[in-house]
């Protein structure tokens, strides 16, 4: 059998990879890696960077690849025999990474190597190796050290399972309605749930919590009655309310048991200071102070958006005692009446298309490149793949190529994301320079009636963000694979970005080149966009305060609550003391927020989801540099772009995130742009 995973020539050939591969090519290339572990730590081994890397991160590397290859199908295309493949293989594969990052051979012989004898981009990836080797628990012996990789490998087993029953839970949810139960809902909207119902040979409109289905329900459903059972469904989902099966509670204390005893293996007295080693921020403490100074200062514009809501719910619309899921819909109701236009209006413009080409446009115009259609093997029909390329002397130069998976489906996880499918390196196996690639994953809803698909603004936005994320990955020059593109980058600044590439999406230059109405082809007018900028800071207080309540019990859960004298509700507790601290928006008592929060049981951000708002201040700053260069008819400048194209794209992890910062912005960044953005500037008295 040709096992399409062993195959790294150059694409993964993903239309070929199937669950019966996995177990093989894991066992094959788990041994490859352990046998160029066992070369490159004996004795008579060099202690050369460049030695090493040619026998230990060539094997390693390729091995990340394909397994790499399997977590992102299993994440866009879960069936039930990949997912037992997956979860068959994870545990070697977890302890593998766990004994290569512990292993105390190697870090000997990292310890030997000379920095005087690397280049930059070397001295920075072994400053950051050094730090991982005694972060992965190289410093620890005997029993310390087995019970680490223990640790670590439970932890994989979890957060696979979390994610899994967050997924299930999610897709087991359908409610049928009648026509009657719709009113409200836009026509694209009642049209894709009908398709979806008929799909299945099923009478009424299938509605599901998937966002494309959920999120016009509470925007725009009439019927309260109709967004109680889909918000009641959302808000406890993988909880004790639903399927025992799937309920996340368990496994969220017994990770952050776990993460509690991985902090104190390696001296940390709470796994928010562990966290931060690697990260921008110097503390947990000042994380938790940066966010409380933000909460104060974004609270008076809070309380008056909720203030606004509620008068506007009483004399408008009758609702004298909103219920948590009336505010979505109080929340569209005001925005169209104060501002004369509603999301749905503003979606007709924005076919899917013609953002994608909008979107190009700006980053070929800003970072001197081009986008054009490549071809590669694909895991889904709907998938679409690009190369981008820099013009040179000698021609067209590949820079980087991406898959595009824009669409919502089952069996695929929810949110959007960035991810690599290899990174820049120059490879010292051959000599030869590889090119990045990334995954771009959205989870918009699908066109209807032979029509394109439709996004809202927010969906808009997200796409910008996450392309963020993938110019950062692709458009790096450096070639030390360890810290090129996002890898080596401060899980703080990673955010930097993504979040930059937001504000585009506020530009009439950039929005008039990205829009054409569905039926007319007309571009967005001048007179609606005008509303939709007075109304870009609508419930931003609200909207602050909610992702500080995120980021301030993340980081609270992880520097306070103590899993040894945990009491079953203690986590529930925690969350409804930091929503006292700095929420101004009731939430009910069965709210079950934390059994589907991802980020930080699943994704990568435990005691590091303040990162959005750290590095929020970052990109608003970087952004304001382009608001100072903008040229007389409002274009930015493309001198600017240039420069944050070298000092922040280019540079990727080669150097502190600081010191980009400080190359492009030429200071330490300040929180006057952000504040400024979102409207948030201090309240004058009368």
């Amino acid at each position: 059998m040709t096992n399409p995973l062993l195959d790294f020539q150059d694409l993964p050939l993903f239309d070929q990879i199937k669950p019966e591969h996995v177990a093989p090519a894991v066992d094959t290339l788990l041994a490859d890696a352990e046998a160029a572990l066992q070369t490159v730590t004996a004795p008579d081994f060099p202690a050369d960077w460049t030695a090493i890397a040619e026998v230990l991160d060539v094997a390693s590397e390729r091995f990340s690849r394909a397994w790499g290859a399997v977590g992102h199908l299993n994440a866009v295309a879960d069936t039930p025999e990949l997912r037992a493949a997956y979860n068959e293989a994870m545990p070697r594969v977890t302890a593998f990474w766990t004994r290569l990052g512990s292993d105390e051979r190697l870090y000997a012989k990292y310890k030997a190597i000379d920095p005087a004898t690397l280049n930059a981009e070397q001295r920075q990836a072994h400053k950051n190796a050094i730090r991982n080797f005694v972060l992965g628990g190289a410093e620890l012996q005997g029993q310390a050290k087995k019970r680490f990789a223990e640790i670590q490998e439970r932890q994989a087993e979890l957060s696979q399972k979390f994610s899994e029953n967050a997924l299930d839970a999610t897709d087991a949810f359908a409610y049928y309605a009648s026509l009657g139960e719709l009113e409200g809902l836009p026509e694209d909207v009642i049209s894709a749930a009908r398709a979806a119902a008929e799909a299945e040979g099923k009478q009424g409109y299938k509605l599901t919590l998937k966002m494309p289905s959920y999120l016009p329900v509470m925007q725009f459903a009439k019927s309260s009655a109709l967004r109680e059972k889909l918000y009641r469904a959302y808000v406890t989902r993988a909880s004790e309310f639903g399927d025992p099966a799937l309920d996340n509670t368990p496994l969220i204390r017994e990770i952050l048991a776990l993460r509690q005893e991985e902090a104190r293996l390696l001296g940390h007295p709470n796994f928010g200071e562990l966290s931060i080693v690697p990260k921008m921020a110097d503390s947990a403490d000042q994380v938790i102070r940066f966010l409380r100074d933000l909460a104060v200062k974004a609270r008076p514009f809070g309380e008056r958006d909720l203030a606004d809501l509620k008068v506007f719910a009483a004399q408008q619309l009758g609702m004298l005692d909103p219920q948590p899921w009336d505010w979505s819909y109080i929340g569209e109701k005001l925005k169209e009446a104060r501002y004369a236009f509603s999301e749905q209006e503003v979606k007709q413009y924005f076919t899917a298309p013609k953002v994608m080409a909008g979107l190009f446009k700006i980053v070929e115009t800003l970072f001197e490149v081009s986008i054009r259609r490549d071809s590669a093997p694909v895991w889904h029909p709907s998938v679409e793949f690009y190369r981008i390329e820099r013009q040179t002397p000698e021609g067209p130069q590949k820079v980087g190529q991406f898959y595009l998976d824009p669409s919502a489906r089952a069996a695929k996880r929810g949110g959007a994301w960035m991810d690599d499918v290899r990174a820049r390196w120059l490879r010292p196996d051959t000599g030869t320079l590889q090119t990045p690639i990334a995954h771009l994953v959205c989870n918009f809803a699908e066109g209807v009636d032979g029509k394109p698909p439709l996004l809202t603004h927010d969906d808009v936005t997200t796409l910008f963000h996450e392309f963020g994320h993938g110019l950062h990955h692709m458009l790096t020059q450096v070639n030390e694979r360890d810290v090129s593109g996002i890898s080596g980058v401060e899980w703080d600044a990673v955010e930097l970005p993504s979040q930059f590439m937001e504000n585009f999406c506020w530009e009439w230059d950039v929005l008039s080149h990205m829009t054409a109405h569905v039926d007319t082809g007309e571009p967005l007018p001048r007179s609606l966009f005008d509303k939709m900028i007075a109304a870009k800071n609508f419930q931003s207080g609200l909207q602050t305060l909610r992702q500080i309540e995120f980021s301030l019990f993340d980081m609270l859960l992880h520097t306070e609550y103590d899993a040894s004298t945990a009491q079953p509700g203690d986590v529930l507790a925690l969350l409804e003391r930091v929503r006292a601290e700095v929420a101004v928006m009731p939430t009910p008592p069965f709210s079950r927020t934390p059994n589907t929060f991802s980020h930080i049981f699943a994704g990568g951000y435990a005691a590091g989801y303040y990162s959005y708002k750290w590095a929020e201040v970052l990109s608003a700053d970087a952004y304001a540099a382009f608001e100072e260069t903008a040229e007389a008819n409002g274009r930015p400048s493309i001198e600017t772009g240039r420069k944050y194209r070298q000092a922040i794209l280019e540079a990727g992890g080669s150097r502190p995130a600081m010191e980009s910062f400080k190359a492009f912005r030429g200071r330490e960044p300040q929180l006057d742009a952000l504040l400024r953005h979102q409207g948030m500037v201090e309240v004058q008295a009368a």
